[in-house]
């Protein structure tokens, strides 16, 4: 074993995109584990969005990093040494070690995986939390209907992916906004979209009108800014919103510039009767056994697929956050820590 456990930590607040500056890497010894505790090394790093508001001093609805501690992120890990009881040398587990290559457990939380059933990376990403939102945010909150248009932002994305995937086996026809035209092509010629709009058209709200001649009874927000404002005015009466995130906003320090669209998204939502919900996932643990046993069972049978873009080495984490809230990642953005003993 290593003799020291690499650690990234946040060493300021981010203010704007996050600077390589906000991260420090410090190296510690290898903890050992007391009795009830055991002791992981870091496979996988999954780096998402999310994190980016954790590097933000003040009130959210989860606790952010303070100055000093390792940044946040789910991980998949085996079990080097156990003192707790239920845990032995050698399984592989979903942990939440965040940006390092070991830490201690009691258990908490963590989910022991069976690397016949799936390879271990999808633990955190089709098979994880970003599969899992997709799943809750489109069944439980968008409510799709057969015959229906859905429409999915950053739809080549982890969550984005798996979202749309679902929408077809609903019998929904669904569109998604992507980048880069290799990204519309893979959502479309790989997962089976009906049609794929990129961001950067010139005139985007005249291109996503084009592809949803009969409206959006379901949009899925990932995005925010400039994907919401030509989305809005195509959402039909009844349309409903899951809104998961908005990483076109996340880097702003002030609000962008006018004019104020409040006053026409509200009388819009009145006037057409639009639900708008807001979810966390973690609010929906006791639907964690449906979407297991499905999206599993949709793996297996061909109808849900997916894309890991790995990067290795967890020196490399920082540049592939930075890239990952630039929209460079191709897929599910994973950092490989260490190595896979499944492959």
């Amino acid at each position: 074993m290593a003799a020291m456990n690499r650690q990234i930590q946040l060493a300021s607040y981010a203010v704007g995109p996050p600077k390589a500056s906000d991260f420090t890497r410090v190296e510690e010894p290898v903890p050992r584990p007391e009795r009830g505790q055991m002791l992981c090394r870091t496979i996988y790093l999954s780096l998402d969005p999310y994190m980016r508001g954790r590097m933000n001093p003040g009130p959210s609805y989860a606790k952010g990093v303070g100055l000093g501690e390792v940044m946040v992120g789910g991980t998949v890990s085996q079990v080097v040494e156990s003192n707790l009881e239920g845990f032995h040398a050698g399984e592989i587990v979903l942990t939440a070690n965040g940006w390092q290559d070991y830490a201690l457990s009691d258990g908490d939380g963590v989910r022991k995986l069976d690397p016949a059933a799936a390879p271990i990376s999808t633990a955190v990403g089709v098979l994880g939390m970003p599969g899992f939102t997709a799943y809750v945010g489109l069944l439980d909150h968008g409510r799709p209907k057969a015959g229906e248009t859905v429409v999915v932002s950053a739809a080549s994305g982890a969550v984005g992916a798996v979202v749309g995937q679902i929408a077809k086996i609903e019998g929904c026809r669904v569109v998604g906004i992507a980048g880069a035209r290799e990204k519309c092509d893979y959502v479309t010629g790989e997962l089976g979209f009906d049609a794929c709009v990129s961001h950067r058209e010139d005139d985007l709200p005249a291109a996503l009108r084009a592809a949803c001649p009969d409206g959006i009874d379901v949009y899925f927000e990932n995005v925010g800014g400039k994907v919401f404002e030509a989305v809005l005015p195509l959402l039909n009466t009844f349309a409903r919103v899951p809104v998961c995130g908005r990483i076109a906003n996340y880097n702003l320090t002030e609000p962008p510039p006018g004019p104020d669209q409040v006053p026409r998204l509200m009388g819009l939502t009145l006037v057409r009767r639009i639900t708008f919900r807001g979810f966390i996932i973690y609010d929906h643990r006791e639907r964690e056994p449906d979407f297991l046993r499905d999206v599993a069972a949709w793996i297996r049978d061909g109808r849900v697929r997916y894309r890991e873009d790995v990067v290795d080495g967890l020196d490399r984490a920082v540049a592939a956050f930075q890239g990952l809230l630039r929209g460079e990642n191709f897929g599910k953005l994973l950092v490989r820590v260490s190595d896979d003993p499944t492959r």
